[in-house]
């Protein structure tokens, strides 16, 4: 379980997000929503400890983060950052990179590491690339392989900013039939997404965050009633029913 009790964090002496209280809890897929600027990366990042909070906490089962090693955070959580360069390595190296937590230096991967690696590509659909160069698969395919390096690092929870980019429909659906699977084998996972109706679908429960605030933090049901995500982004959202359970759109307001 991972707590943040009313955290304050940003950079230099300028707050990004403030008074944040909040649970990721292990079982859940948890969607965090919000305008560009809104404050969701850098909420990421402060749960990872990779920002010291200006005020508040973050707890780990219970324990303050400051108290521990970074490489002891690493082993409870792992990040699949946005913006990240394309490196020249081997797709299969890059994932193996996920290990480094459990490695002493010099690093010497075992075979349990290889195996590890390799089921995370084969979850993301992404082994059969485990030769080739990172820097010369498309944008998508790189997604996997940093998914799936993400998945090698093999923590308890996992937090993932704007994981959707570069992926197409089909794998979008794919990468949150991924989140649900890690949700049901007892993790935390946490999204950064910008698709409304995808969360709307998908989550178990989403963060609607605006101006470094958090405005709400319930089940997508309850979000959706609320009308907060309309206020948050300035659109209208409608709902229909179909066989396949309600499906969700959005509409430009009036200007």
């Amino acid at each position: 379980m991972v707590r943040l009790n009313a955290l304050t964090a940003g950079y230099g002496k300028k707050p990004v997000i403030q008074d944040i209280t909040m649970e990721f809890a292990p079982g859940k897929v948890t969607v965090l929503l919000g305008p560009n600027g809104s404050g969701k990366s850098t909420l990421l990042k402060a749960a990872l400890g990779l920002l010291p909070p200006m005020s508040g906490e973050v707890f780990y089962d219970g324990a303050d983060i400051r108290k521990q090693r970074r490489k002891q955070i690493a082993q409870q959580a792992s990040l699949l950052s946005q913006g990240r360069n394309t490196p020249s390595i081997q797709a299969l190296r890059m994932v193996l990179h996920g290990r480094f937590p459990y490695l002493s230096y010099p690093r010497h991967y075992s075979a349990p590491d290889y195996a590890i690696a390799r089921e995370a590509m084969k979850a993301t659909d992404t082994l059969q690339y485990e030769a080739i160069n990172v820097n010369q698969l498309s944008g998508g395919q790189r997604q996997g392989v940093y998914l799936a390096m993400a998945l090698a690092q093999d923590t308890r929870t996992l937090f993932m900013d704007e994981p959707a980019a570069y992926l197409d429909v089909s794998r979008q659906l794919r990468m949150m039939q991924t989140a649900h699977s890690l949700a049901g084998e007892g993790k935390a996972v946490v999204l950064v997404l910008h698709d409304i109706p995808l969360a709307l679908r998908e989550a178990d429960l989403i963060a609607v965050l605006k101006d470094g605030k958090l405005l709400c933090f319930d089940t997508p049901e309850a979000v959706y009633l609320s009308g907060i995500l309309e206020q948050a982004f300035e659109v209208n959202l409608h709902r229909t029913d179909t066989p396949h359970g309600p499906q969700y759109y959005c509409t430009a307001k009036e200007i």
